[in-house]
């Protein structure tokens, strides 16, 4: 059985189900089977819409892998920073593709990404959202360059990674880890701490950024590691991560004696180095780092947990979000505003202040019922 209408044809098949087919430019294109004939007709209609208004997509243009385009998606960001790169093919090998990467764009629909996503997320969610974020990038590119006319990357909430809330050090832990550090290691604790820098940004301080007359540091770019240990040096994400900060000033007289004595005399010196005064690796520090969190019993911690529970103690002191935000290096709100929570010693502050406001409702029905006279 055939039927015909003003744009495409539908027909039955033996199987019972109904397809549409139309022509454009003397091509003959398949749109599809359905269950009925109206929604084969429907989407006939959406056909006819697309090609009235520009929006038609030739759907051979989707035949393409998902492996072969993600590949050549890759090779056309050079705008990329390396340690990005490395992610971004380590999620792609790891997560993407085996699962995905023999899919067509076409073929890549909102049901098939969901169930995708969710056998990740069952286990990581973090590393599910990493993936979904980095697959979403890559169809919205497929949908500019008009390969797709939609992206199936349609799940609410995906792309949100929903981290556990990391642990805080106290003052005294600080304290005992800075003294559990190796000595040419050991300034890197207060930094972290009192200064709230990450680790990229303690590793690429040189000489010339620490204003001792003025406690002022200066952060003007970044150290980190690539995957095969290899250091790079880069500037700051955004404008907000370029900042000068005030340091405590009984930091001052540790940095100086530092300096003194294991940075080297040029403005360019890098502030921290191996034993040796050779480049600091990653596998040095984080070896001394592992060494001096499981002296003082909190394994637990990561460096840049020092960084979170200076952040926390400076919201605790009454710091306002913009504050907060130039000390993070936080170009956005939201970032800063998870700090601003209450901590082990400020949550008892404020238990003091409200103690202050029950005492006198508490003294003064007493004082009334001691001087009440007393029956003969």
């Amino acid at each position: 059985m055939t039927g015909r209408r003003h744009f495409g044809t539908v027909r039955k098949r033996p199987s019972g189900s109904w397809q549409a087919m139309y022509w454009r430019d003397g091509q003959r294109y398949s749109a599809g089977n359905f269950s009925a004939k109206a929604d084969a007709l429907a989407y006939l209609s959406t056909i006819e819409v697309d090609l009235r208004r520009g929006a038609w997509i030739d759907p051979r243009e989707g035949e393409v892998s998902l492996r072969t385009y993600a590949e050549e998606w890759l090779k056309r960001r050079p705008d990329l920073a390396v340690r990005t790169r490395e992610l971004y093919r380590y999620v792609l090998d790891k997560h993407i593709l085996p699962s995905l990467g023999q899919s067509t764009l076409a073929g890549l629909a909102p049901s098939k990404i969901r169930g995708w996503h969710a056998g990740i997320a069952q286990e990581h969610p973090a590393t599910a959202a990493k993936a979904y974020r980095l697959l979403s990038s890559i169809m919205r590119t497929a949908v500019i360059d008009g390969l797709i006319l939609s992206s199936p990357c349609k799940v609410d909430g995906a792309g949100t990674e929903r981290a556990a809330e990391r642990p805080i050090a106290t003052i005294a832990e600080v304290e005992a880890l800075e003294n559990a550090m190796p000595e040419h290691l050991r300034f890197i604790v207060p930094l972290a701490t009192w200064c709230q820098l990450r680790r990229g940004e303690i590793l690429g301080l040189r000489r010339k950024d620490i204003d001792v007359m003025h406690a002022i540091i200066n952060i003007e770019q970044s150290r980190t590691f690539a995957m095969d240990g290899k250091s790079i040096i880069k500037q700051p994400k955004s404008a907000a991560g370029r900042r000068s900060l005030a340091a405590p000033k009984h930091l001052m007289t540790a940095a100086a004696e530092h300096m003194g004595k294991f940075t080297g005399p040029n403005p360019d010196d890098l502030i921290f180095t191996g034993r040796d005064g050779n480049e600091l690796t990653r596998d040095a520090l984080q070896f001394s780092w592992e060494q001096s969190r499981s002296a003082v019993g909190r394994p637990d911690l990561r460096l840049h947990d020092l960084r979170h529970t200076g952040l926390t103690l400076a919201a605790a002191t009454g710091a306002t979000t913009a504050e907060l935000m130039h000390r993070a290096g936080h170009s956005s709100a939201p970032a800063a505003l998870r700090y601003q929570h209450a901590t082990r010693d400020r949550d008892r502050v404020l238990a003091d202040a409200l103690e202050s406001l029950i005492k006198p409702a508490e003294v003064i029905p007493f004082l009334r019922e001691s001087q009440a006279p007393t029956a003969d």
